[in-house]
């Protein structure tokens, strides 16, 4: 028996895991400030052999309860979407978002240390956008359009606006989740295909081609009608009467 779940079935995993990710970032932060300790030296600091354990990191470490909070909502919601529409790729795209946009971050990011979920999230925005269009689904290319709508805004903060936000790290995983949303081809639900579209289509069968003459003209119903009642066979009947009897 088969316990995978189909494209766009639920399963338990579509609350659990994103569940998940929120409460590790959560009792991260809990940690820090429960024992007063500063996981901050363990975030991504760029062009430093020790900054690479980062990459791992980062995303976990949140520098205050409104960084926390800010990454709590968008995470759970575009977690949610990955592995509901993509559950077959889902663990290997969060993953590689990870690796992906903290190398990035390493690699053209300021002197400091680059902490939080942002750039996951920035990844996940991109994957789902580029992912869904090249799909050609139509319920992809829903989602696409309603990341647009909820986190469209969000491209904002791939620039340089405020000292105190790593638009790097933003940039980063905007970035490598766009690259995931074109490298990753299999695994995905394909368009729904209709009848002619199929290899043993016939356009002369077809009720609704039959209206329309070779040079592509509409067919009155009344000629139609009269053209399959020529088609249909008739049948005739003869009657034969009895010979009559003489009564007894």
């Amino acid at each position: 028996m088969n316990s995978k779940p189909s494209s766009f079935q639920f399963y338990n995993g579509v609350i659990v895991y994103p569940v998940g990710f929120v409460l590790l970032i959560w009792i991260v932060y809990w940690i820090e400030i429960r024992f007063g300790v500063n996981f901050s030296p363990y975030g991504v600091k760029p062009h430093t052999a020790l900054g690479l354990r980062g990459v791992l990191f980062s995303p976990f470490i949140h520098g205050s309860l409104s960084h926390l909070w800010h990454n709590t909502v968008p995470l759970f919601v575009l977690s949610t979407a990955l592995f509901y529409f993509y559950h077959k790729i889902a663990w290997r795209v969060f993953f590689l978002l990870i690796i992906l946009s903290g190398i990035g971050t390493w690699l053209i990011g300021r002197s400091a240390y680059h902490i939080g979920m942002s750039g996951v999230i920035y990844g996940l925005v991109s994957f789902l956008f580029f992912k869904g269009i090249r799909a050609k689904h139509y319920r992809l290319i829903a989602l696409s359009l309603l990341i647009v709508f909820l986190y469209g805004g969000l491209v904002w903060g791939t620039l340089p606006v405020d000292e105190k936000v790593s638009w790097e790290g933003h940039l980063a995983g905007f970035i490598a989740g766009g690259i995931l949303g074109f490298c990753f081809r299999e695994s995905v639900a394909k368009p729904p295909k209709y009848a002619w579209e199929a290899e043993d289509y016939n356009e002369e069968e077809d009720p609704f081609m039959r209206q329309f003459d070779e040079h592509g003209n509409f067919i009155e119903i009344e000629e139609v009608v009269e053209e399959e009642m020529e088609e249909e066979p008739t049948i005739n009947y003869i009657y034969k009467e009895k010979d009559s009897k003489p009564e007894s």
